[in-house]
């Protein structure tokens, strides 16, 4: 496998916690719940490897990982009930594959327009990020 020692997606640790919580592994990827949760759910999914780009994927490997996305996407639509998920894919310094899946609410916080990175608006409880990746693990 492919690591980078400065990637928080390769090394987790303090690294991942400034921003996300590890909830599990899937096939191809990492599951993060992202910490800012103004849009209940939102996550992101990662490639294992420290790859920067789709373009280095082998079909084989890049169907995998949109299958993960879509598997996380379907559990985000079954526990939260958004009436749309928002995808980015961004990294121009993280250089690191991965997507943010953001759960869009109808007349909720940026209904309507591109979320925002890093709103830092809404952090929960240990209890709380627990509950939310308990119900997304259900529904996986």
């Amino acid at each position: 496998m492919l690591k980078d020692t400065n990637c928080a997606y390769c090394m987790e640790g303090e690294l991942l916690d400034a921003f996300g919580i590890k909830i599990c592994e899937l096939d191809n990827s990492v599951l993060i719940l992202f910490k800012e949760q103004s849009h209940k759910g939102r996550v992101i999914v990662a490639g294992k490897d420290h790859v920067g780009e789709m373009v280095y994927l082998s079909d084989e490997e890049r169907n995998g990982f949109f299958k993960d996305v879509d598997r996380v996407a379907k559990a985000l639509h079954a526990a939260f009930k958004p009436e749309k998920v928002n995808y980015g894919a961004y990294g121009d310094t993280g250089n690191h594959l991965h997507f943010h899946l953001v759960p869009k609410y109808k007349d909720e916080f940026e209904w309507g327009g591109t979320f925002a990175m890093n709103p830092a608006q809404k952090y929960l409880t240990d209890e709380e990020y627990t509950s939310i990746m308990e119900q997304i693990k259900a529904h996986l």
